[in-house]
Protein backbone atom coordinates (compact mmCIF):
# COMPACT_ATOMS: atom_id res chain seq x y z
CA UNK A 1 0.00 0.00 0.00
CA UNK A 2 1.31 3.46 -0.86
CA UNK A 3 1.97 5.56 2.23
CA UNK A 4 3.19 9.01 1.13
CA UNK A 5 5.51 10.95 -1.15
CA UNK A 6 9.10 10.93 0.11
CA UNK A 7 10.64 13.25 -2.46
CA UNK A 8 10.10 14.87 -5.82
CA UNK A 9 12.57 16.12 -8.42
CA UNK A 10 12.68 19.51 -10.08
CA UNK A 11 15.09 20.65 -12.78
CA UNK A 12 16.50 24.16 -12.59
CA UNK A 13 18.77 26.45 -14.57
CA UNK A 14 20.72 27.97 -11.64
CA UNK A 15 21.26 25.96 -8.46
CA UNK A 16 22.45 28.92 -6.38
CA UNK A 17 19.42 31.02 -7.31
CA UNK A 18 17.17 28.04 -6.59
CA UNK A 19 18.72 27.44 -3.16
CA UNK A 20 18.49 31.11 -2.14
CA UNK A 21 14.81 31.22 -3.07
CA UNK A 22 13.80 27.99 -1.33
CA UNK A 23 15.89 28.83 1.76
CA UNK A 24 13.92 32.09 2.05
CA UNK A 25 10.78 29.92 2.26
CA UNK A 26 12.24 27.84 5.11
CA UNK A 27 13.80 24.91 3.24
CA UNK A 28 17.23 23.59 4.24
CA UNK A 29 19.55 23.11 1.26
CA UNK A 30 22.29 20.52 1.00
CA UNK A 31 24.95 19.88 -1.62
CA UNK A 32 26.38 16.37 -1.34
CA UNK A 33 28.64 14.65 -3.88
CA UNK A 34 26.99 16.17 -6.94
CA UNK A 35 23.51 15.88 -5.45
CA UNK A 36 21.40 18.90 -4.58
CA UNK A 37 18.57 18.59 -2.07
CA UNK A 38 16.01 20.79 -0.34
CA UNK A 39 14.53 19.56 2.95
CA UNK A 40 11.34 20.61 4.73
CA UNK A 41 9.00 18.74 7.04
CA UNK A 42 9.28 15.02 6.36
CA UNK A 43 10.13 15.20 2.64
CA UNK A 44 12.75 16.53 0.29
CA UNK A 45 13.09 17.94 -3.18
CA UNK A 46 15.95 16.62 -5.28
CA UNK A 47 17.19 19.34 -7.58
CA UNK A 48 18.72 18.56 -10.96
CA UNK A 49 20.58 21.15 -13.00
CA UNK A 50 19.40 21.37 -16.62
CA UNK A 51 21.88 19.55 -18.84
CA UNK A 52 23.47 17.71 -15.90
CA UNK A 53 20.55 15.61 -14.67
CA UNK A 54 21.27 12.52 -12.60
CA UNK A 55 20.20 9.18 -14.07
CA UNK A 56 17.66 7.84 -14.22
CA UNK A 57 15.54 10.91 -14.86
CA UNK A 58 12.23 11.83 -16.44
CA UNK A 59 11.98 11.28 -20.18
CA UNK A 60 10.68 14.78 -20.92
CA UNK A 61 12.71 17.14 -18.78
CA UNK A 62 11.42 20.71 -18.68
CA UNK A 63 12.55 23.50 -16.39
CA UNK A 64 9.55 25.20 -14.79
CA UNK A 65 7.01 22.45 -15.43
CA UNK A 66 6.35 21.43 -11.81
CA UNK A 67 3.17 22.32 -9.92
CA UNK A 68 3.77 21.54 -6.24
CA UNK A 69 1.59 22.02 -3.19
CA UNK A 70 3.06 22.41 0.31
CA UNK A 71 1.20 22.32 3.62
CA UNK A 72 2.41 24.83 6.20
CA UNK A 73 1.90 24.50 9.95
CA UNK A 74 0.89 28.11 10.57
CA UNK A 75 -1.90 30.49 9.61
CA UNK A 76 -1.63 31.23 5.88
CA UNK A 77 -2.03 34.95 6.60
CA UNK A 78 1.21 34.97 8.62
CA UNK A 79 2.97 33.11 5.81
CA UNK A 80 1.66 35.61 3.24
CA UNK A 81 2.97 38.47 5.36
CA UNK A 82 6.39 36.76 5.54
CA UNK A 83 6.48 36.40 1.75
CA UNK A 84 5.57 40.05 1.27
CA UNK A 85 8.23 41.12 3.80
CA UNK A 86 10.97 39.28 1.90
CA UNK A 87 9.77 40.56 -1.48
CA UNK A 88 8.33 37.40 -2.99
CA UNK A 89 5.52 38.12 -5.45
CA UNK A 90 2.29 36.25 -4.75
CA UNK A 91 0.52 35.16 -7.92
CA UNK A 92 -2.87 34.34 -6.35
CA UNK A 93 -4.32 34.12 -2.90
CA UNK A 94 -5.45 33.71 -0.30
CA UNK A 95 -8.17 31.49 -1.80
CA UNK A 96 -10.19 28.57 -0.49
CA UNK A 97 -9.47 25.19 -2.08
CA UNK A 98 -9.90 21.52 -1.23
CA UNK A 99 -6.96 19.56 0.13
CA UNK A 100 -6.60 15.84 0.77
CA UNK A 101 -8.33 16.27 4.16
CA UNK A 102 -10.83 19.05 3.51
CA UNK A 103 -11.00 22.80 3.02
CA UNK A 104 -7.74 24.70 2.84
CA UNK A 105 -6.62 28.31 2.48
CA UNK A 106 -4.04 28.60 -0.30
CA UNK A 107 -1.75 31.06 -1.99
CA UNK A 108 0.28 30.60 -5.15
CA UNK A 109 3.64 31.86 -6.37
CA UNK A 110 6.33 30.99 -8.89
CA UNK A 111 9.88 29.95 -8.10
CA UNK A 112 12.78 31.44 -10.11
CA UNK A 113 12.43 28.72 -12.79
CA UNK A 114 8.67 29.14 -13.22
CA UNK A 115 7.48 26.19 -11.16
CA UNK A 116 4.08 26.90 -9.63
CA UNK A 117 4.13 26.57 -5.84
CA UNK A 118 0.99 26.40 -3.75
CA UNK A 119 1.22 26.86 0.01
CA UNK A 120 -1.76 26.06 2.18
CA UNK A 121 -2.97 25.64 5.72
CA UNK A 122 -5.85 23.75 7.23
CA UNK A 123 -5.86 26.38 9.98
CA UNK A 124 -8.72 28.77 9.41
CA UNK A 125 -7.77 31.66 11.67
CA UNK A 126 -9.12 35.09 10.93
CA UNK A 127 -6.34 37.56 10.10
CA UNK A 128 -7.76 39.91 12.73
CA UNK A 129 -7.15 37.34 15.50
CA UNK A 130 -4.10 37.68 17.70
CA UNK A 131 -2.39 34.59 18.98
Amino acid sequence: MIKKIDHIVITVNDIDRCFLFYESLGFISKKNNGRYELFAGDFKINVHIRGAELSPHAQNIAVGSADICFEIDDDIHFFKEHLENIGIKIELGIVERMGAHGKIDSLYLYDPDGNLLEFFSYLHISPSCTL
